[in-house]
This record gives structure tokens, C-alpha cells and sequence, in this order.
């Protein structure tokens, strides 16, 4: 099992609350450590939340997101890229573990385009990063949103992408909803090692209610997040473990109610 020593809450998982209520929350619940998004970070101020989680002696397991970095042109682009700039900074103030970078897709761009794009986006930020001591994470999600949210769809592409890096820049963030179905996972897992730099837990529903707010608790669903967290502990990462749950029902249940559950399923099931 799990322990809590490991947990940390995804914000997305209690999206009607601000920094503040989640930091607290966390307290509360003893929860040792937070993931923030960028959204949030933006409401509240950067210089609030650094001193609000220092204040609270929580851990920034992570800061959503970077990246997104396809588009139809270069003045695109070249926004996206400022803003994937200005999450590293962030990221660096919180003192986070890395940034999370989901890759993007564009409808108007051809995919082999778009991962051209990506393959471009992460080599001119690498440098960037590095300066400021930042980790890069690439997230791979689930095929299905390769058409309009990530070109990069399997540990394999994340890890192809990250290998022209060190390996203390460039890593892994697997979730546990987009790699459940790959036949090869538990491979690909081990082919992480030393470049996995988070794990996300949440659980696949049956029948999948909604593409993108369709995730469910952990137990709600059909996923293996204990089998895939062992097989990440043998791959030699020991870090935070994040949950992360885009769902109306669980977001418009009152927060400590999800925590409370959150702490229960981490422990006994994953």
C-alpha cells in the first residue's frame, strides 16, 4: 500500500477551491504535499502561494502546465512558448519538483507536423529550464486526445523525446488514467527509469462517462493503479504520488468529503 508520506493533491481534483482552500485542506486532512495549476497560481498571486506553502510546510509535488506548443502559426507559437517560459518561472519560485508539459495538438496542423512542433517547443525551452534549475516532465496522455490536446501519446514517444536530454532535465510524468491500456506498460515503465519524475493516480470508469471529465476514484473503475505504482517503485521512483480527478460530480461534492475518501482509497489501494 501506499503510504500518505507520499500523497499529494492535484488541485484539479478540487477545482472549486482556491490555493488557499486547498492548502488547508491538505493540512487538514495531512496531506504532505500539492500540485498547483497555473490557472490558480494566476488567482491567487505567485508570490502568495510561495509563501502560503512554505507558511504551511507543504511540498510542491508540481506546476500545471507547460507547453501546448502546436499552432497554426508562428505568432502562435511564439505565445506559447512565452507562456511555457513564465510556468518555469513559476515553477522555479514554488521550488516544485518540474512542470508539467502537455505537448499540445492543433486541428489546423497535420500530427507529424505538431510533433515536429513539440520536438521544437521542448528543445528551445530545455536551456531555459535548466538555467533556473527547472524539470521538464512530459506527460503522455491517452491517444484519444491526440487530436485536439496532446500529440504525444505513449511512454515510448515521451521517452524518445526525452532521451536527446540529461536525464535530470528531461523526464516522464506517468498517469495512471492515460497508460492503464498499453500492453507494453509495464516495459515501458522500466524503460523510464531514471526519467520518472511523478506519477498521477485516478481511475478509468466504465462505461467512460466523458472524455475529459470522466475520471473517477481510485476502486470506481478498472484501472491497476497499485500494479502500476509497484512496477514505478521498481523502476526506482520513490517520489510524490498525485491524484488527479477532472469529474463534476467529485468537484461539486464539498471538499473535505473528497479528501477524506482521497486519503482512504490512496492508502488501502493504491
Amino acid at each position: 500500500m501506499a503510504e500518505i508520506r507520499r500523497l499529494s493533491l492535484n488541485q484539479a481534483t478540487t477545482e472549486h477551491w482556491s490555493v488557499q482552500q486547498a492548502i488547508e485542506g491538505c493540512v487538514r486532512h495531512g496531506i504532505p504535499s500539492i500540485a498547483l495549476w497555473r490557472h490558480k497560481i494566476k488567482e491567487a498571486g505567485l508570490n502568495v502561494c510561495v509563501q502560503m506553502t512554505r507558511d504551511a510546510g507543504l511540498h510542491v509535488s508540481s506546476v500545471c502546465r507547460g507547453g501546448m506548443w502546436p499552432a497554426a502559426t508562428a505568432k502562435e507559437r511564439s505565445k506559447r512558448m512565452e507562456e511555457s517560459r513564465r510556468a518555469v518561472d513559476e515553477c522555479a519560485e514554488l521550488d516544485a519538483d518540474s512542470l508539467v508539459l502537455v505537448v499540445g495538438a492543433c486541428r489546423e496542423v497535420p500530427i507529424a507536423d505538431a510533433r515536429t512542433m513539440v520536438e521544437d517547443g521542448l528543445a528551445a525551452l530545455v536551456p531555459y529550464a535548466r538555467e533556473r534549475s527547472v524539470r521538464l516532465g512530459l506527460e503522455p496522455l491517452h491517444p484519444m486526445y491526440a487530436g485536439e490536446r496532446s500529440v504525444l501519446n505513449t511512454i515510448d514517444q515521451a521517452l524518445a523525446l526525452a532521451r536527446g536530454y540529461d536525464a535530470d532535465a528531461v523526464g516522464v510524468i506517468l498517469d495512471t488514467f492515460h497508460i492503464w491500456w498499453d500492453p507494453y506498460v509495464y516495459e515501458q515503465i522500466e524503460r523510464a527509469r531514471g526519467r520518472i519524475y511523478g506519477l498521477h493516480v485516478c481511475d478509468w470508469l466504465v462505461p467512460l462517462p466523458d472524455v475529459l471529465m470522466g475520471r473517477g476514484m481510485m476502486g470506481d473503475g478498472v484501472a491497476d493503479n497499485r500494479g502500476l505504482r509497484e512496477a514505478v517503485d521498481r523502476a526506482g521512483y520513490h517520489g510524490s504520488i498525485e491524484v488527479e480527478i477532472f469529474n463534476q460530480t467529485i468537484w461539486d461534492t464539498p471538499g473535505d468529503a473528497v479528501l477524506e475518501q482521497m486519503v482512504e482509497r490512496f492508502t488501502s489501494l493504491v
